[in-house]
Order: structure tokens, then C-alpha cells, then sequence
């Protein structure tokens, strides 16, 4: 009898399909035995029609479709070739012994080679496409990660561009330590200390630290070392270039990189916020000082006024003589210095403003030597004026800096013996990273007790029989109100030393 394909395949159908789900499912590795078997099913259906119309009809027309299909699905499931190949191959493996119990020898022959020819276009066909569907999806891979890389390198360098500029333009100090020294500087931080870059770095940071500070900065960083928090923030006292000191903020933060322990610094200048909480507290003091002046200045101006007209009325009585006369005369002359310590007490108590003009400040001390000409002379004291001629005008207050001058010159008048010699100085330089304008006086009098350095700004603070105590804390006030600082010291070879800072409002850039 003849062997027809399509009476075989038709017959056997069934069997084939079912069993070809079977060996995949059984055979086929760990990715089919994965899959459903109604999926295999639908698959190995596909491909016996296909299959079918090879050796039936040598069309290759579904195989072709199948094989498309096929290729995509499994690659998008992660399948191997040789996975899929075998998978193929199963059809062989199930059809041979079946044409055995059916054809004569040579139609066994002939059917086998039908059989291989089908398999054989379409496992190359398959393995053909793929390849060559793997490897374009390995150089859209290849592309799409080049790709990737780029955008990442650029997002990178812009990353990095931005933090540069960040670090670089913040107007605080950054810096990071390695070792306990400065590895890393911005340029801030060199602002604020009135040193370059290369001044800096390798350089442990408590050499920018006030000595009065040191210990503070040390046991921030002893305190991370052993605990390791995340950041930890304190404030001290940073040290200029020019030796001047101002209250900064730190926040330290330790990070390992590379096996390496680095500390993450930000140095903040906190002069402005100290400056305002000091004039908060300064305020409600005044405003305290100005409640009780006010109700004294009620309590004694009247009386005072009494007992003053009176004794002018009894200085004009013709039998007083003597003793007397002169009794009176010093009752009138105290009545007199009351009224003017009560003024200058209601003086204290009110507001303090400004008349804000642009003034020179060599100019200024030079009408207060002029002013006080006469004192100085009565005492035959030298005065030494030396004054910086770069330093420009500024915006200030004319009167109330002439004030100023004029207390601490009388101040250094009193304390110098006869024959003695005052100094003034002024000088205009960066400190800080910002201009200002310095202004000296020395004397060289018996300086100031140890004991009460800290305490002569402070209002009714004083050493004299005579006088209010007054005088220092209303230059400290007036130097205050315009963003400087007043300090005192005494000199090495005696005598004592008023310093001013002043801002000049400028932007050094």
C-alpha cells in the first residue's frame, strides 16, 4: 500500500500533539516544565499544522509565521537556542517510531527524509533567526546601556558642576578634614579667616580656632569618633588672620569613603545673629532702665528744682558771710551735678537713633583732638595721631561717633599721669572677609584692674568717686548700633588700649 502524509498526520493527530506536550513538559528543561501544558498545547499545535503543511503542501508559509512567533516569545521568556532546537526535535523523536509500524522499508526511507527536510528548514530557520533577533537585541542592549553611560557621565558632571558651584559660591565656610587636618577648603572659608587656599590646607583646624574655643572643637570631634552621630552642631569662636575672633556655628558630620573617616564641615559666621540677640536683650534692658529713670526723674526733678530755687534765693540774702556763703555755693554746685546725672540718665533711658550720612572717620578724630586741645594741654600731654589715608567714607553718624571719640580720649585724659602720651591709630583692612575701619587709643596710665575688663561697658559700672558709669556703656552702645565692637585691653608696658571695629557697609566680593 502507498504511504500518504495526510491520512498519517490526520490519523495520529491527536497523539502527537499530546505526547510532543508531554516530552516538553517531561524533557524539555526547566524553563518548559515551567510553562502550562494548555500553553505547550497551543504551541505544539501551531507548529504540527505548520509541520503539516510542509510535507503535505511544501508550503512553508506557517512555518514561517510560527517561527517569528516563536523566536520573539521565547526570547522575551528568556528561553536558550538550544532549549527551543530540542524542542523541535521532539517531533522526529515522536513521528519515527510511528511511520516504522506503517511504511515498507522504502517508504520508511523516503518518509524519514521528508520528515528530515522539514525539520531540517525549520530548526535552521529558527536558529537563524534567533541569533540573529539575539544579537540585535544584544546591540540595542549594548546601544541603549552606551546610551545610559553617557546620560549617567553627563548627569555626573553636571551633578558634579552643580556641587562644585554650590560649595564653591555658599557663603559659608566648607571644609573637610582627614586626619585632623584641612584637605579640602571653599573659598568662604578662606574669607572668613583672611587666608588663601594653600594657607590653609593641611593645617588642623584649631589653628583657626580661638584659643578660648579650643576645647570646645575638641570635644566635638572626641564625641565623634567615639559615637559617630549623625551630625552634631555647636558654636565657638573662629580666630582671623589678623587675630580678630567672631562667634561662628559648626555642624560636623563623619562619613567613611574608600576605607578613609572624613569629617564634613560647615563653618557659619553667627556675628549678625549674636549681634541681634544682643540687642534684643540690650533693648528690653533699656526699656527696663528707662521705666525706673523715668519714675525717679518724676520723683526727684521736682524737688531737686525746689531745693535749687531756694538756695539761689538764700544766696542773695546780703548778711550770709564766711563759711556760710561758701556752704551754700557748694549746695548749689551739687545741686547742679544731680540735675546733670539725671539728665544724663533720662539720655540713657531713651531710644537710641541714628542720623545715618556719609562721614570720614579720620576727619572726626581730628576734630576731637581739636576739641579737646585745652585738657591736653592743662596736663601737658603728647598726643601721637596717626591716621590711614586709604580709608574711605562711610555711613555713619557724624555726632554720635564724635561722642564716642570724645568719652574714651576723656577717659585716657584722666587715667594718664602729667606729662603722659596718648595714641590714636586708624586702619582699614579685610577681617572676616569683609573691610573695616579700626580705630585705636592707647594711653599710658595705670591700665585697667584685670578684674574689670569684662565689666566697664556695662551701664553704671564704675571705678571714679564721681560719676554715673555711664560713659563706656554708651560708647559701647553707640559702636553697637552701627555693626562694630568696642573692646579693652591693657598694654604690655602699661596703660590701657581701646579698640573699635567698625563695617563700612562695603562688599568685598
Amino acid at each position: 500500500m502507498d504511504f500518504n502524509w495526510d491520512t498519517f498526520l490526520r490519523r495520529n493527530h491527536d497523539f502527537i500533539t499530546k505526547e510532543w506536550v508531554r516530552r516538553l513538559n517531561a524533557e524539555g528543561g526547566d524553563r518548559y516544565a515551567a510553562r502550562s501544558k494548555v500553553e505547550l498545547l497551543g504551541t505544539v499545535t501551531q507548529a504540527s499544522e505548520a509541520n503539516y503543511q510542509i510535507v503535505v503542501n511544501n508550503d512553508h508559509t506557517l512555518i514561517n509565521e510560527f517561527i517569528d512567533k516563536i523566536t520573539m516569545l521565547r526570547l522575551e521568556e528568556g528561553f536558550l537556542l538550544h532549549d527551543v532546537q530540542r524542542a523541535f526535535g521532539f517531533y522526529r523523536k515522536i513521528i519515527i517510531p510511528l511511520l516504522s509500524k506503517e511504511c515498507d522499508t522504502d517508504e520508511f526511507k523516503q518518509s524519514v527524509e521528508t520528515l528530515n527536510e522539514c525539520l531540517a528548514y525549520s530548526i535552521y530557520r529558527f536558529s537563524d533567526r534567533f541569533q540573529k533577533m539575539h544579537k540585535r537585541r544584544l546591540q540595542d542592549y549594548a546601544d541603549q546601556l552606551e546610551r545610559d553611560v553617557k546620560a549617567r557621565t553627563a548627569e555626573l558632571a553636571e551633578s558634579k558642576r552643580k556641587y562644585k558651584t554650590m560649595i564653591e559660591e555658599i557663603n559659608d565656610g566648607y571644609i573637610i578634614i582627614l586626619d585632623e587636618r584641612i584637605v579640602f577648603v571653599n573659598p568662604a572659608f578662606c574669607r572668613m579667616h583672611g587666608y588663601d587656599r594653600k594657607e590653609i590646607i593641611n593645617r588642623p583646624l584649631q589653628d583657626f580656632v580661638d584659643p578660648e574655643s579650643h576645647q570646645i572643637i575638641k570635644s566635638i570631634f572626641e564625641n565623634k569618633q567615639d559615637n559617630r552621630p549623625a551630625s552634631m552642631s555647636s558654636e565657638y569662636t573662629r580666630l582671623t588672620m589678623d587675630g580678630d575672633s567672631f562667634p561662628t556655628e559648626i555642624t560636623v558630620k563623619p562619613t567613611i569613603y574608600d576605607n578613609s573617616f572624613f569629617y564634613y564641615c560647615i563653618c557659619r559666621d553667627i556675628t549678625e545673629r549674636i549681634r541681634m540677640e544682643q540687642k534684643v536683650r540690650e533693648t528690653e534692658k533699656m526699656a527696663y532702665i528707662g521705666q525706673i529713670t523715668a519714675s525717679l526723674s518724676h520723683e526727684i526733678r521736682n524737688p531737686l528744682s525746689a531745693v535749687k530755687m531756694n538756695l539761689q534765693i538764700l544766696k542773695k540774702n546780703v548778711f550770709l558771710r564766711g563759711n556760710d556763703k561758701r556752704r551754700l555755693d557748694i549746695s548749689v554746685r551739687e545741686v547742679n551735678r544731680l540735675e546733670g546725672i539725671l539728665r544724663e540718665l533720662l539720655d540713657f533711658a531713651k531710644p537710641l537713633s541714628l542720623d545715618i550720612l556719609s562721614v570720614s572717620i579720620n576727619q572726626i578724630l581730628s576734630e576731637c583732638v581739636d576739641l579737646l586741645e585745652t585738657k591736653l594741654l592743662q596736663k601737658k600731654l603728647t598726643l601721637g595721631l596717626v591716621l590711614d589715608e586709604d580709608i574711605p567714607e562711610f555711613q555713619a553718624d557724624h555726632g554720635k561717633l564724635e561722642q564716642t571719640f570724645i568719652n574714651l580720649l576723656l577717659n585716657s585724659i584722666d587715667a594718664s599721669h602729667n606729662g603722659g602720651n596718648i595714641q590714636i591709630a586708624s586702619q582699614y583692612g579685610l577681617s572676616g572677609g569683609h573691610p573695616r575701619i579700626k580705630i585705636t587709643i592707647d594711653d599710658n596710665g595705670a591700665g585697667i584692674p584685670g578684674e574689670y575688663l569684662e565689666e566697664i561697658f556695662k551701664p553704671f559700672f564704675t571705678t571714679k568717686t564721681k560719676g554715673t558709669g555711664l560713659g563706656l556703656a554708651t560708647v559701647n552702645r553707640i559702636v553697637k548700633a552701627h555693626g562694630g565692637i568696642v573692646t579693652a585691653a591693657n598694654r604690655d608696658f602699661g596703660g590701657a588700649s581701646f579698640r573699635i571695629s567698625l563695617p563700612t557697609g562695603a562688599d568685598n566680593g
